[in-house]
């Protein structure tokens, strides 16, 4: 378990040195490529069913221990902006696991109660989604208007959440 812990370390920091590096399908003001992954219960789940919502696509995986540190902030974003039994949610976030093993992907979720949208294919950084967008570090994530542009890229704790709040006020 510490070497797993370990190892999300060095990923975490190979992330934060490789951040810059991101960037050349991924751009604001483009459009996000689709992604449709199967969701923890088989079923599959098109990025794209969530258009007419403010998105945060979030890239992430069970052993990069940056990632599962900002599962917490992650869920107080969600509380925030996704109230539960209002019809018209007009935030999603839209968790793209790079994990390699079911178990441990599950183990996480449940864990920290991710109540969010997951997807995998757990092909680990071999993912076909991982290349789309050109992601070299985790964790990483897209911010998408309700038209499913991308309106900021790697955002994190309150300038997250006041681009958010910008794009639900528009």
């Amino acid at each position: 378990m510490l070497k797993l812990t370990g190892l999300g370390l060095v990923f975490g920091l190979l992330g934060c040195l490789n951040a810059a590096a991101q960037g050349n399908v991924i751009k604001i003001g483009g459009r996000a490529p689709e992604i449709v992954l199967p969701s923890l219960m088989g079923d599959s789940i098109a990025l794209s069913s969530q258009k007419g919502k403010v998105v945060l696509v979030d890239f992430w995986a069970s052993w990069c221990a940056p990632c599962v540190e900002e599962q917490p902030e992650l869920k107080k974003l969600y509380n925030q902006f996704n109230k539960s039994g209002n019809a018209e949610k007009k935030f999603e976030i839209f968790g793209v696991s790079l994990d390699s093993k079911k178990p441990a992907w599950e183990k996480t979720v449940r864990k920290y109660k991710i109540k969010w949208i997951q997807v995998s294919d757990l092909k680990f950084w071999t993912s076909p989604v991982a290349k789309t967008y050109e992601i070299e570090a985790l964790p990483f994530n897209v911010l998408l208007d309700k038209s499913g542009t991308i309106v900021g890229v790697n955002l994190h704790g309150k300038e997250l959440e006041n681009a958010v709040t910008v794009e639900l006020a528009k």
